[in-house]
């Protein structure tokens, strides 16, 4: 196998059971210094609102926040729902970043609210006409982290010339077209949404056009991945992960829960509708013991030609958690 497969991970710094933000921002913060310091290329970090157990709602405080916590680790958004907010704005953000900690902030862009209807309407009155004309905010940015932007009347700064890459994220066909046309790095969010992903990376890489950004097609598939000392183990791990989607499924908005004993108990308890809907969702799932794991993953990478491969885990011991990205780094370096 290549030796430039990188792993990366996606925080959504989830609130547990008996916890609260204060605490889950501490653990956050103690995952993206382990993360560092284990060689992971990426730690990004997810924009939600109106979810009472997600800490990243401020995700631009929180990405300074981290970056300013680390070394050598890439810190950005997967991602900013760009429809809720003002280009220039997001420029000022990032380009501040960016002059802070240099050659080290991505800003990953999405479309989608992340959050429910009503909440998107208080962000913003526009948000519908707003998401419409995602691909125009997207060359709005570009265009204020351009050097050639200096000629214009409204600048960014101190984002100007700093080129903060840019990521275009997907969880359907919608966002591949755009990212190839433009030429920019792709991410898809297998973690929630795996059904479409090999056919967006495949339409994306067919209708590549090279960019000054970027030359040739660049990927990063982003799966659910938990990994623990045996298979068994890990499975008990996962129950948090399968129990958090069918409380997203049911609307029922509770902290992350503890494990419980059995995963097919767990599974079997679920109407049949609910339990297709938490399949569907954990389908692009690696849970297990660092040898199911490297040849489950292993077989991933050769099917979906990933460049990338960024884990999210909902995990709900921090311990339990920083072990798993211990081991699933220990698994990647075995591929390379």
């Amino acid at each position: 196998m290549s030796n430039t497969i990188p792993i990366s991970l996606l925080e959504l710094a989830l609130i547990n059971q008996d916890s609260n933000a204060k605490e889950t921002i501490e653990k956050t913060k103690e995952l993206a210094q382990h993360a560092d310091n284990l060689g992971y290329k990426r730690f990004w970090l997810a924009e939600h609102h109106n979810m009472a157990h997600i800490a990243s709602s401020a995700t631009v405080v929180l990405i300074g926040y981290i970056a300013g916590q680390t070394k050598n680790i890439r810190v950005g958004s997967g991602g900013i729902m760009l429809p809720n907010h003002s280009p220039l704005v997001v420029a000022e953000q990032f380009g501040t970043l960016e002059t802070l900690y240099p050659n080290r902030i991505d800003l990953g862009l999405g479309r989608a609210p992340g959050t429910d209807g009503q909440t998107a309407q208080a962000i913003r009155k526009d948000f519908i006409e707003q998401s419409q004309r995602f691909p125009q905010n997207v060359a709005a940015l570009q265009d204020y982290f351009s050097i050639d932007n200096a000629k214009a009347s409204v600048r960014a700064f101190p984002a100007e010339g700093t080129n903060v890459p840019l990521w275009i994220l997907g969880s359907s066909m919608d966002s591949a077209g755009l990212a190839a046309a433009k030429g920019l790095p792709y991410a898809f969010a297998g973690h929630f949404a795996p059904r479409q992903m090999i056919q967006a990376f495949e339409f994306y890489r067919e209708n590549f056009i090279p960019s000054a950004f970027l030359k040739q097609p660049k990927t990063i598939a982003c799966v659910n991945a938990i990994a623990a000392d045996t298979d068994k183990e890990a499975e008990i791990l996962s129950t948090s992960l399968y129990q958090m989607f069918k409380n997203l499924i049911t609307n029922n908005r509770v902290p992350l829960q503890s494990p419980v004993d059995s995963l097919t108990d767990f599974m079997n308890d679920m109407s049949e509708e609910a339990r297709f809907h938490v399949n569907q969702m954990t389908a692009c799932s690696f849970v297990g013991s660092k040898e199911k794991l490297a040849i489950d993953l292993k077989e991933f990478i050769e099917y979906s030609k990933a460049d990338e491969i960024m884990i999210s885990s909902a995990i709900y011991d921090h311990q339990d958690k920083l072990k798993s990205l211990s081991l699933l780094k220990e698994v990647m370096d075995s591929l390379n």
